[in-house]
């Protein structure tokens, strides 16, 4: 299988936001791509602000909001945690790649979306690395400008680098329009420290509009590299 999976070092640093630009960028470029974020907490798929609903539409993908998230939870947790507490029956790794299974051949590329960071529980007895590893996919980290994101990140290419997965770069999202000096300086000491290509800084985007996300992945993302590595299976 063609693609790449999308992970951050922490919740809210814009894997969604990559995600569905760099689908809806690929769409115009005339490739056959889908999506899956297999897991879901805080919000119900079909809302038209969650991440799954972004995901449909940035990529005009003809799977269903359920076939691209099968697993949903109504608490803003962990997917365990929220298992935990709605009482439900865990989720485990077979679960989610029995649903990957019923779709990967209905596109020729797939974007996958992650929870949070890479040790984040998804079911008893896994995290989404064991996902990642799983599908075994090129993988891009999602990381932020600010303090404290080297330490982030560094930690999160070491896991995935012992692991054995296939890292194609790092993204940094959501840099400021007047960057400070840690912002600064933070980008070239990542890749310097981290040893993976920094595929891309995209800048804070008030505007979350389709159009507006489209905009921010193609100007800013290395595209050229993500599509050869994506190229590669």
């Amino acid at each position: 299988m063609k693609g790449l999976f999308i992970t951050g070092t922490d919740t809210d640093v814009g894997k969604t936001f990559v995600t569905a630009g760099l689908a809806n960028v690929l769409k115009e470029k005339g490739l056959d791509v889908g999506v899956f974020k297999p897991l879901l907490s805080g919000i119900n798929r079909e809302d038209e602000t969650s991440d799954t609903f972004l995901l449909k539409k940035m990529s005009q993908t003809s799977l269903t909001l359920e076939e691209i998230t099968p697993f949903q939870f109504r608490e803003p947790l962990a997917p365990l945690v929220a298992q935990r507490l709605e009482g439900t029956v865990p989720v485990t790794l077979d679960d989610v790649l029995n649903h990957w299974n019923l779709i990967k051949q209905q596109h020729d590329f797939f974007l996958i979306e992650g929870a949070g960071g890479i040790s984040v529980p998804l079911g008893e007895s896994f995290l989404v690395s064991d996902l990642m590893k799983a599908l075994d996919i090129p993988v891009l980290i999602v990381t932020r400008p600010n303090l404290g994101t080297l330490n982030h990140t560094f930690l999160t290419v070491q896991y995935a680098k012992k692991l054995g997965l296939n890292i194609l770069g790092i993204v940094i999202n959501g840099i400021s329009n007047q960057p400070d000096i840690v912002e600064k300086t933070n980008a070239e000491l990542m890749e310097e420290i981290c040893g993976v290509p920094l595929l891309g800084i995209i800048p804070r985007i008030e505007s979350q509009s389709s159009e507006a996300i489209y905009e921010a992945v193609l100007e800013y993302l290395d595209l050229t590299t993500l599509l050869e590595g994506m190229e590669k299976e």
